[in-house]
This record gives structure tokens, sequence and C-alpha cells, in this order.
């Protein structure tokens, strides 16, 4: 399952460049002339969620930050080198504040409250790293949770210091919200900067600016669905939890609920609810992730919003559920252009689990694994779902660095998506079709999916076509140059790294177990070759890619057509009721 311990994610930053820098020192500086913050008009209620294992973890001296392990008994984290860009953005956003005031005995306090004094005596000035706007509205968000906690027998002077840069970082975020990039960089600067008007003696005056530029966010990164436009699950679920914060912040201190803030809560929860698996993750697309533990529920939660899914797609999703299975499958275009340098090449690609335990999946984002391991994770193969031989349903444009960091967004790829949904008897079903390779191959993608209502039967069929004459020109172009065997594609299906694979019925079928007890048998038609080969899970907050496998069938296209069936289901004497008793491996 999904390391518990892992870190929210953070979308792939640019480093400020010089002049940037240069601008955020300045209005750090100027930050500091304004009025200090003379203390708290209220303590909220900390809603982040922390683990006091990775407190433990902490305390001990191992360091683990955007997927890098680094051993640093008695050592101040600001003494370190960083051994990357992430590693040092998550140490400046002090969320591992979270988990060393979750540690049950109190004995998390000492670290938090020295690396607290280290940062404040180094940095507080506004010197380093971490003064850009969404890293200091993040920090500013836990440092006001957690106040009490690091403040508590705190030594005067450190505590001084600690109410001029809360003062200073929030005039900083009045100065430099503009500054920060649109989407979840600019709903943390923003909450950030809320928080601080909300709670802090003196900040009062810069709550409805905040508020006002909040709105407008929201207005344009929220569509009317409850999508945003990165189609990010993970990232869709981070916005919603910052907007629950705000909302219940401005409930707490008795101001007037903000509409434009409830009304994107109202959008997205439904959305997230549809996007969420039977095992209570979220589904991984577009470089999201499964979600932290607990926090998808808690902000659902936290958010009031009644139960209830989207109907239709959910974010361009399509959702098929029966008994205790959900299917998920990316049924709409992929983002392109200037900001899709997160994008994946995953049309039509799903991922399923059953109870607690996801079954099929896509490979994920390598971003925290390396350039190499990003674009591998980008690509179409890494995903459950068709590709053409050598060819992604999207293309990577080419690459450029962006003050350090390297950026490939999606240029070309699929135009439309046609979407079918219907029922039939007891079984749900979806028929989709993209036309990512019409361009090169004049090819369409069709695929169909049925999956029965009590959940134990997943029935597929994948395919490629010729639909038009012009289609048929450009497949005759391409089939002119290929060898007599013709055009080679495969459809894939990765398997979660709990899940056991192996060859049956005289390599006719190939049996599932799944963690937990279950077993499923995967099933195809007889079009093509079916093996098993190597895979990996990409996951954020792990040292290194889990090994996996997936089931891959092969086939080859002659003509203007070709398909390949399957079917994925559980065998007829299994328990209708099955009981999951066993428990994760959180440290697997």
């Amino acid at each position: 399952m999904s390391d518990p311990l892992s870190p929210a994610p953070v979308a792939l930053r640019a480093r400020p460049g010089r002049k940037t820098r240069l601008q955020n020192r300045l209005a750090a500086w100027r930050a500091g002339l304004g009025q200090s913050a003379r203390g708290f008009v209220s303590q909220p209620e900390p809603r982040t969620i922390g683990s006091d294992a990775r407190g433990r973890q902490l305390m001990a001296g191992n360091l683990m930050f955007a997927g890098i392990f680094v051993e640093a008994p008695d050592t101040s984290p600001w003494a370190l080198d960083p051994p990357s860009d992430a590693f040092e953005d998550e140490l400046h956003g002090f969320e591992w504040l979270d988990h060393l005031a979750a540690v049950a005995d109190g004995s998390g306090r000492p670290i938090a409250q020295d690396w607290l004094a280290d940062w404040l005596k180094q940095y507080g000035h506004g010197a380093g790293p971490g003064w850009t706007p969404d890293l200091t509205g993040r920090r500013q968000i836990r440092w006001i949770n957690h106040a009490l906690f690091l403040m508590n027998a705190q030594d005067r002077l450190v505590g001084r210091l600690f109410y001029e840069t809360l003062g200073r970082q929030t005039e900083f975020l009045a100065r430099r919200w503009r500054a920060s990039s649109h989407g979840l960089p600019r709903f943390e600067t923003l909450t950030g900067l809320i928080y601080s008007a909300c709670s802090l003696t003196g900040m009062e005056r810069h709550l409805t600016p905040a508020l006002r530029a909040l709105a407008q966010e929201c207005a344009r990164e929220i569509d009317a669905s409850g999508g945003i436009v990165t189609r990010n699950p993970e990232e869709l679920l981070e916005v919603f939890t910052l907007l629950t914060w705000v909302s219940a912040i401005l409930g707490e201190t008795g101001r007037r609920p903000d509409p434009a803030v409830n009304t994107a809560i109202m959008r997205i929860a439904p959305t997230l609810r549809s996007l969420r698996h039977s095992d209570g993750s979220l589904a991984r697309f577009h470089g999201g992730g499964r979600g932290a533990p607990g926090r998808l529920d808690h902000a659902l939660a936290q958010s009031g919003v009644r139960p209830g899914l989207t109907s239709g797609l959910a974010m361009g999703y399509a959702r098929l559920s029966g008994g205790r299975v959900s299917v998920l499958v990316d049924a709409a275009p992929p983002m392109m252009g200037a900001r899709a340098f997160n994008a994946h090449a995953g049309t039509l690609a799903f991922e399923l689990s059953s109870g607690r335990r996801p079954v099929v999946v896509n490979c994920g984002s390598g971003a925290s694994f390396g350039a190499d391991w990003r674009r591998a994770g980008r690509a179409t193969p890494s995903h459950s779902t068709l590709s053409i031989e050598g060819y992604s349903s999207s293309r990577l444009g080419p690459r450029a660095s962006d003050h350090g960091v390297v950026r490939q967004s999606l240029i070309d790829g699929p135009e439309t998506v046609e979407v079918q949904q219907s029922q039939s008897g007891g079984a749900r079903s979806i028929a989709l079709s993209h036309d990512g390779y019409r361009k090169t191959h004049g090819l369409l993608h069709l695929r169909s999916l049925s999956l029965e209502e009590d959940g134990r039967l997943l029935r597929g069929e994948d395919g490629l076509a010729a639909m038009t004459e012009t289609d048929r020109d450009v497949l005759d172009r391409v089939m002119a140059r290929l060898s007599p065997d013709g055009l080679g594609y495969s459809v894939r299906f990765h398997l979660h790294p709990d899940v056991e694979a192996k060859l049956d019925m005289g390599g006719n079928a190939i049996s599932l177990a799944v963690k937990g007890g279950e077993t499923w048998v995967f099933r195809h038609g007889g079009e093509g070759q079916m093996r098993i080969d190597q895979s990996v899970y990409l996951e954020t907050g792990r040292l290194k890619p889990r090994a996996t496998k997936q089931i891959v069938l092969s086939a080859r296209l002659n003509d203007y057509g070709s398909a390949v069936s399957w079917s994925l289901a559980k065998p007829t004497d299994a328990p209708r009721r099955h009981r999951d008793y066993e428990q994760d491996d959180l440290w697997h």
C-alpha cells in the first residue's frame, strides 16, 4: 500500500531566477520595516495530519524529504548542504512540524523548537531560499497552527524573533502573492496570508484583499464541475484542503463565510468523491499520487458537503463501480501547452481497486526519482492502456530549462475523446475512443469496459481502427514502411506491488493473488500474445521505485482494424463477501 509517511505532493517548481530572487529578498527586507505581530487574536485548531512514527524518525536524525534520505543525528537541518532543490523546499516549508507535533508523549517539542530557533537566526531576517511566496505561505500556516507547541517554555529572545518573523512573513505575502504561480502555489500563498490576517494582532487589514484575490483564483482555476486544468487528482485534493482551512478559520474567528470559497468547496467535494477508489485512495493520473493517508477523508469531513458523486465525468474521468470494486478511467484529453509539464500521455488508461487493495494501477510520477524516471512515468507504456510500438498517445515537446528545472510540456496528443456510458442488465459499461494516433498513424484507439453489478467481472476490448478514407491513406503510408508483420501494439495492465502474478491454466490465464487474500484471474480472447513483464511502481516519498509486474497483451495490425479482448474476474468459487484481515506493512 501507499507509504502513510509520505509527504503531501509538491508540484514541480521552477527555482526563482536571479531577478525574482532579488525581488523576493527586497520584499522580505521591506516587510521587516512594517508592523510586527504582537500576538494572536485567536489560535486556530491545527488541521494538518502528522505521524508519530515520522516524528520519531526526525528526532533520530533520519531526514527523508522529496524521496531523498539523509542521516543527520545531532545536526541542525539548516547546516546541511541540501541534496536537491525539492529537499530544500520541503525543509523550508516546515510541513515536518506536523510530525514532530504528533509524537504522542510530546518529546518532539525540543527538536522542533531548536530547529525553529536555528531557522529564525539564519533566515528570519529575509535571507535564504525559503523566501518565496508559496513556501512562505506553507510555513506561515504551520507556525500559526503549532504556535503553542513551539512557544511553550521557549527562550524569550526566540519568542520575540518568532513574532517579528510572523509579521515579516505576513507583510511579505501581502507584497508578493502576485508573484506566485497560478494554481496550487497561489492557493498556498493566499491561504497563508488569510491565516495571518485572521490570527495575528495587527494584520487584520490584509484579510479583505486576500479574500478578493482568492475568489479570483477560484474563478480562474476551478471550473463549474469542480475540476482544475491540470487534471491531477492529488493536486485538486491539496487545493480543496486549503479552501476548507480558509472556510474553517473564517468561521472560528467570527467572520462571514466567503461565497467564492464555499462555492468552490461545494463544487470540488463531489468530484473528489468520484475520483476516490474503493480503498479510499485517489486515482493516480497526471503526476498525482494516492494522497496522504487520511487527508482525503479528513478534508471531505471538514467541508461539511453532503456525500454524493458527480454525474457523468468527474474532471474528465469516468467511473465504474460494483460491489467493493472501483474502476477509474482517464476519459478526456490531457492538458497541453506551457503549463502541461506534469501531464501524462495516459489517455484511456484505467485503475482498478478491490476493497482495500489496489490491483491494476498506473506506474505513477517519477519526478522524485530524477529526470529519466520522470520522463518514463509520463509515457503511454507506463499506463494501463494501449500503446503503439514506439509511440505514446501524446508527444513531449523539446526540453527547456527553467532556472535549473528541466521542463517538457505535452504539445501533441488527443484532440477528441469520445465517451458513451450505458447500463445493460447487471453491468455498467463505457465505450471510449481517442484520436491521439490519428496524425501519426491514421488510427483511433477504441476501448470498451464493462463491470458487472457485483464487481466480480470486468470485461474489456481494445482496438485500433482507421475510420475514414483520409485515415486509411495515412495508415497505408505507415504500413508501406513496415515489415510484412504489420504494426505492433500492446495493451498493458500494470499491477500493484502487493499483487503476485503467475501463469495458470497451461499459460491461458494469469492468476493474481492480492494481498489480503483475494484472487483474480486474467484471461484474453486469443487475438494476441499474453505475457508477464517487469514493471515499476513510482511513489513520491520512497527512496527508489518499487519493482512490480505487468500483464502485456501484444498483437499486430495488418489491415484497417485490429482488436484484442480480455477479462479480469474473481473465480466462481470465491466467496461473495471477503474479509480482509491482513495488516498493511507500513515500512515495505
